[in-house]
């Protein structure tokens, strides 16, 4: 915490004292890192942590055939970028069975959303193609205990980190 000068008395005084006394007391053990976001859900295990990140990216080519010999190949340009993020969540120890539900109505609009990992890194905007879950260990309620899940997500900004601010007025001003 910094010290800054009261503007009236001209003295100094300790800003983070003020604004928590009792700051001894906080830990940032309470705190949980965000693994990564997506659009406005953070993924960390309060929400839902992911154990397992793959991505394939691909490229595009023409075949032309030629006698004789191997085809020829000709770049044509990228191809898909696929990031599917797997893992599995249980109640009793961390993760909330509603950060599905509302990955799911993410996907129901349709919209791309900007995917940023815990260090800031931004892979572009992504739409949810799909999200699979498996419910098991089951209490004598119904409620599962165990949930896997696969979130499957797609780029398709082509690198047009400009689109960002189109997509964060558009939350703005819906709610």
């Amino acid at each position: 915490f910094s010290h800054a000068k009261n503007q009236r008395s001209g003295t100094a005084k300790t800003i983070g004292s003020t604004l928590f006394p009792h700051r001894h007391r906080l830990r940032t053990h309470h705190m949980n890192p965000m693994m990564m976001s997506l659009g406005f859900f953070i993924f960390s295990l309060p929400t839902l942590a992911y154990q397992e990140l793959q991505r394939q990216t691909k490229w595009r080519f023409a075949e032309t055939g030629v006698v004789g010999v191997r085809p020829r190949q000709q770049f044509i340009g990228l191809g898909s970028d696929d990031i599917t993020l797997r893992g599995e969540l249980r109640l009793e120890v961390a993760g909330k069975s509603i950060s599905l539900d509302y990955l799911r109505s993410m996907g129901d609009t349709g919209k791309a959303w900007p995917l940023v990992d815990g260090l800031g890194k931004v892979y572009g905007l992504f739409i949810i193609d799909s999200l699979n879950e498996t419910k098991s260990v089951f209490l004598a309620n119904g409620l599962a205990k165990k949930i896997d899940f696969d979130l499957s997500l797609k780029r398709v900004d082509d690198d047009r980190v400009d689109l960002l601010s189109d997509i964060i007025f558009d939350y703005v001003n819906s709610v």
